[in-house]
């Protein structure tokens, strides 16, 4: 199988005029045998005149450019014609006519300039054999000669199927691919997001506390390490998000995990926003990209404390069921506003997209003391 394969790929590393020119030489050689003289294409009655040396001319000129019917589809489909007449007109009625409907059906798959002229051109051409024939005494009613005419463009008409076909299948491919791009894009910004996003405003909002704890240099010390550290968190899974996007990384990224949970938690803690913790039942082994799903929803909403209620009370919830995982992330609104409410909305948004797409359910409310409260309902075991 691999040898076949293999083969195959050589075989279309060739130029296309040597690939299709087995075909030509077949027919000509066939054509010239003499169990097959005189069994091809005949217009009319006029009898069937004997091989001779302007007869292998002839055979050549109908299936040789059969080599050239997709490289140069319009010369092959010249040459072909031209030899199928001589057939005609000489009486040969060589196989090597059934090379013309070859010839048309190619042209009309692969002809991509002067279409129309082409086919108004050799159907005037087509009138002038006829009356050479009648004139030889081929004694064709005109009834045959426009089915034989049609017969003509139904090849055609085959060719421009394929063509047609071709393009629609192309143009599909094109369509399908701008939809990868764009969401390969969205997926991308909204993996930028939730990971730039929290870690930045967590140093924003310890560098700014930092700037009041001069007289106490123990915390101000702190401070200072933790927005190192969350500057190497930032680091680390920047780094880790570019592998991912990375074509020769393995495509099972890292799920997080409990003590993932807990570490974001913290780090969000040491930014000065009380945050507490309350996780129920345990996380399933295959839940898919649930869990994921159910991280970022908390780094979100985390995130939003810190920028738009920096010191208020934040209660995360996470409980781990059999078939769902359900987390709630509420703020009571008594801290003081960090930034006005009102940033671009991509990260919200961006949740909504990952819950739906698993199944579940997202909302996003403001209370009515001023807090606000995220939750979702991700349905576990969904695939990554």
């Amino acid at each position: 199988m691999i040898e076949l394969r293999r083969a195959q790929d050589l075989w279309q590393r060739f130029a296309v005029a040597v690939r299709d020119l087995p075909l030509a030489l077949l027919l000509t050689v066939v054509s010239l045998l003499p169990a097959f003289q005189g069994s091809g294409t005949q217009i009319g009655n006029l009898p069937t005149r004997p091989y001779d040396a302007l007869a292998v001319v002839v055979v050549a000129l109908e299936c040789l450019p059969l080599a050239v019917r997709r490289r140069w589809p319009a010369v092959g489909l010249v040459l072909v014609s031209l030899g199928f007449a001589l057939d005609q007109l000489f009486a040969y009625h060589a196989l090597a006519g059934t090379a013309l409907p070859i010839a048309l059906i190619s042209a009309g798959a692969h002809l991509e300039r002067h279409r129309r002229f082409t086919v108004i051109l050799l159907s005037a051409a087509y009138v002038p054999l006829m009356l050479a024939l009648d004139r030889l005494g081929s004694n064709e009613t005109p009834a045959d000669l426009a089915l034989f005419y049609l017969a003509l463009v139904f090849a055609w008409g085959i060719g421009a199927w394929l063509r047609s076909t071709r393009a629609a299948e192309a143009e599909r491919r094109r369509h399908v691919a701008e939809a990868t791009r764009a969401a390969e894009r969205t997926r991308i910004a909204r993996e930028l997001h939730d990971v730039v996003t929290h870690h930045v405003t967590a140093m924003v909002v310890q560098a700014e506390a930092a700037r009041y704890l001069t007289a106490a240099p123990d915390r101000l010390d702190a401070t200072l390490s933790a927005v190192t550290d969350t500057g190497r968190r930032a680091i680390a899974d920047l780094r880790h998000m570019l592998d991912l996007l990375n074509p020769s990384h393995d495509a099972d990224a890292r799920t997080p995990s409990a003590g993932d949970l807990h570490t974001l938690v913290e780090q969000t803690r040491q930014a000065g926003q009380p945050v507490e913790l309350a996780e129920e039942g345990k996380s399933a082994e295959s839940v898919g990209s649930a869990q994921f799903v159910a991280y970022r929803v908390v780094q979100e909403a985390l995130t939003n404390a810190l920028k738009y209620a920096h010191g208020s009370r934040t209660g995360v919830r996470v409980r781990h069921g059999e078939k769902e995982i359900t987390v709630e992330v509420s703020t009571d609104g008594t801290g003081s506003r960090a930034a006005s409410p009102g940033g671009s909305g991509r990260g919200l948004a961006g949740l909504r997209e990952r819950v739906d797409a698993l199944g579940g359910e997202f909302s996003a409310d403001r209370q009515a003391d001023g807090g606000f409260v995220v939750r979702a309902r991700i349905p576990a075991g969904s695939p990554s």
